[in-house]
């Protein structure tokens, strides 16, 4: 049986061939590790500092300092006379790290909408955007920002979306958000505060702002739709105050709001002192005519309107805005201090150079090219492998939705089909209360991430499962 002095020798050998300065560092880092991972397990006995000095070749001093720290940090425990000993407290560590992000395992084609092309993120134009930012930010704007973001990119949002998106965008009202998300829960905290209880969303719609403003305390109710948008009736019905919605290119259903409606709903909102938000999530991505100008801009007192780069550029940059109306900007800043102090400054500042130089209006031109040519092939492909769909929602945005004959069904055979040949899609009826009256499946899918030849081997891969007739 070896004994303690040689077992420890073994754990703590890679420790002695580190520089002579890391050596100290580098064997208690090799020690408590030992601890942690139950190598050397609670109860166990140290050999004495001057025996593992020897047996490591190190200097007593070295062992001897290793143990102090170690005992002061509670991984070893000292009795006077007695000896060192590894204490109880150290619990071993958790391996690895898991990946919580969303995964499709099994899925060959994805056709669930949210997604862009995360290969056209402009890499070039981005690093040399942050070349120029760390050139020439001085010091002082590396401490904490205003909450509201930094100044020079509120202004930049500010004329960017004035004249992209026909808003009323005062550079002082505009918070810089970590997208859709935070802003969404902003807004909810807010009007929590402020003695709301319940708050409507679209039906169909997104169920994330459900889930949002959940986390806020805040109920939430569906409010139905038709073709011209929100009706009015059941939203008077309802009882809210506020509501969630996205008039110029409705999720999921693909409308865009008649101006009837978008009256409506404002004048609702006065009547009620009420609040809309406005998420305006794709409004850059019109391939047909220009772009339906944002809701905000009839009313920006009424009207807290949502943006983000999530589908401009990628989700992951965690970068969006909202314009704040003037009741509730005070509160909203408060409530964005408290919540984070501010998003980073450098990819701030980044963004902010990005869009002042006419890189994001290149990003923009570059991806409606590319998502015209990949909603072409999905319609293509519907068209020759599930002949007779009839397809919305294709004159902007990022999917479309696709209501493919009942010959092809029912619903839970297609749908069973598509995941047998790792398809993934999703039915339009996930996103609200609605019911299906029929046996038309009808989908939602989203193509902007998919290549043009992928989109069509996926509807070829659904049809040939389903057969066609």
């Amino acid at each position: 049986m070896r004994s303690q002095g040689q077992a420890a020798w073994e754990l703590l050998l890679p420790a002695v061939g580190a520089p002579a300065r890391r050596r100290g560092r580098t064997l208690q880092e090799a020690l408590r590790e030992a601890v942690r991972s139950g190598r050397l397990a609670a109860g166990t006995r140290l050999p004495s500092t001057r025996a593992l000095a020897a047996d490591l070749g190190v200097s007593r001093g070295l062992v001897t300092e290793a143990y102090e720290q170690l005992t002061a940090e509670g991984y070893l425990r000292s009795d006077r006379g007695a000896g060192t000993w590894v204490g109880g407290a150290a619990r071993a560590a958790v391996r690895g790290a898991r990946d919580l992000a969303a995964g499709a395992p099994g899925v060959r084609v994805d056709f669930r909408p949210g997604t862009p092309d995360l290969s056209l993120f402009p890499r070039s134009a981005w690093a040399a955007a942050q070349r120029s930012v760390l050139t020439r930010l001085p010091h002082p704007a590396l401490g904490y920002p205003d909450p509201r973001g930094l100044p020079e990119l509120r202004e930049a949002l500010a004329a960017m979306l004035a004249r992209r998106r026909g808003v009323v965008a005062d550079p002082e009202r505009l918070v810089v958000c970590s997208g859709v998300a935070q802003a969404s829960t902003l807004l909810g905290f807010v009007l929590r505060a402020r003695g709301l209880r319940r708050v409507g969303i679209e039906d169909p719609g997104s169920p994330e702002h459900g889930r949002l403003f959940a986390s806020t305390g805040l109920e939430t109710v569906w409010l139905p739709l038709d073709e011209e948008g929100l009706r009015p009736g059941p939203l008077a019905d309802s009882g809210v105050r506020a509501v969630v919605v996205t008039p110029s290119h409705q999720f999921p259903s693909g409308i865009s709001w008649s101006a009837e409606r978008r009256a409506a709903l404002l004048d609702w909102a006065r009547a009620v002192d009420g609040y809309v938000l406005e998420d305006d999530y794709d409004g850059d991505f019109r391939y047909d005519r220009a772009p339906v100008g944002a809701l905000q801009g009839l009313d920006p007192e009424r009207v807290a309107y949502t943006g983000s780069v999530s589908k401009s550029l990628a989700p992951g940059l965690r970068l969006g805005w909202m314009l704040v109306p003037e009741a509730l900007l005070d509160e909203i800043v408060e409530r964005k201090r408290t919540m984070d102090l501010g998003n980073p400054v450098l990819d701030q500042a980044v963004l902010a150079e990005f869009v002042t130089r006419g890189g994001y209006d290149r990003q923009l031109r570059r991806c409606q090219r590319a998502y015209r040519e990949r909603r072409d092939a999905l319609l293509a492909a519907l068209a020759e492998h599930l002949p007779g769909t009839r397809v919305s929602g294709i004159a902007a945005g990022l999917h479309v939705i696709a209501r493919v004959p009942a010959r092809f069904g029912p619903p839970e055979r297609f749908l069973a089909r598509a995941a047998e040949a790792g398809v993934a899609l999703r039915t339009l009826e996930e996103y609200g209360t609605a019911r299906p009256s029929d046996e038309d499946v009808r989908l939602v899918i989203g193509y902007a991430h998919l290549a043009p030849s992928a989109i069509g081997t996926g509807i070829r891969w659904v049809a040939e499962g389903c057969g066609r007739g």
